[in-house]
């Protein structure tokens, strides 16, 4: 037990390094706006802000869990629309593309999920985005945000950027690393043969019940999820609608970063109907 233990907080450990260079620069990149370049993005965000969506599902299609939480951090300082946030959240690949590698399903057959989570994720977040500017209710995004942001986090700004970020990266850091250990040892001793069970007595509602889990902000979540469909456990619609939910550890970034509870549990709520509704989708035309 205790060997088991210790291979999972060094998995655990190891997790968090890779999530590291990514968090960190993004909240360095985050102190130079405030400090040097706060005009400039605001130009920058006026010319490519429509184009959020697009470039946040490319971007979110990478294999790796970091950039959500990067991508979050920017919402939180009022960098990206909240359809830019929920594009690469649905896009995020995670742990799915090298488990689907490694057990050798056809090449064709991962492209085609890859660009059902890539093209699903780009029509959400325009739509999203387009919908709240004919409500009026789109967050303005601009660099007067961060300096809200920092304050709320209570960093001395007045010093290096250099130090500002790692405090900021630290912060985020420890709790990633706290929840994920905790969920990775549940996983490992209760959670994936549980789940196996309830996703074979109720098939009616895979779709909903793989995007519930999918909303566990741990990499075990879609690493469970893709090796169901790799042993045909679950189909190509439960699987999708399972790993569109997973935006990796962007929802706990998010709930730490953004104090606004009601409207991260609004945005949790979308990630998970959007999940569900493309993993529907998926289902009909696979």
């Amino acid at each position: 037990m205790w060997e088991t233990i210790w291979e999972l907080l060094s998995e655990t450990v190891l997790d968090c390094l890779k999530m590291l260079p990514i968090l960190f620069l993004a909240y360095l990149l985050m102190e130079f706006i405030e400090k040097k370049a706060g005009e400039k993005l605001n130009r920058v965000v006026a010319k490519v802000g429509s184009l959020g969506p697009l470039i946040g599902g490319l971007l979110g299609a990478v294999p790796q869990c970091g950039f959500s939480g990067a991508i979050a951090g920017f919402y939180a300082a009022g960098i990206v629309t909240l359809g830019t946030l929920m594009s690469v959240f649905l896009s995020t690949s995670d742990e799915m593309l090298p488990i689907l590698l490694s057990s050798h399903i056809a090449i064709p057959e991962i492209l085609k999920i890859l660009a059902f989570k890539v093209v699903g994720g780009i029509v959400a977040g325009f739509l999203i985005d387009i919908v709240l500017r004919l409500l009026r209710k789109q967050r303005s995004t601009n660099s007067e945000h961060i300096h809200e942001f920092c304050e709320q986090e209570h960093c001395d700004c007045e010093e290096s950027i250099f130090i500002s970020a790692l405090k900021h990266t630290g912060k985020v850091m420890l709790l990633i690393f706290i929840v994920s250990l905790l969920l990775n040892v549940v996983f490992e001793f209760w959670g994936a043969d549980l789940l196996r069970n309830m996703i074979a007595s109720v098939p009616v509602f895979g779709e909903a019940l793989l995007a519930l889990i999918g909303l566990i902000p741990n990499c075990s979540a879609s690493v469970l999820i893709t090796n169901l469909y790799v042993e045909n456990v679950i189909t190509a619609g439960p699987m999708i609608a399972g790993l569109m939910a997973n935006a990796g550890v962007g929802l706990l970034v998010l709930f730490r970063l953004n104090k606004k509870v009601k409207e991260n549990l609004l945005i949790t709520a979308l990630l998970y109907v959007c999940a569900v509704a493309l993993g529907f989708v998926t289902g009909l035309i696979w």
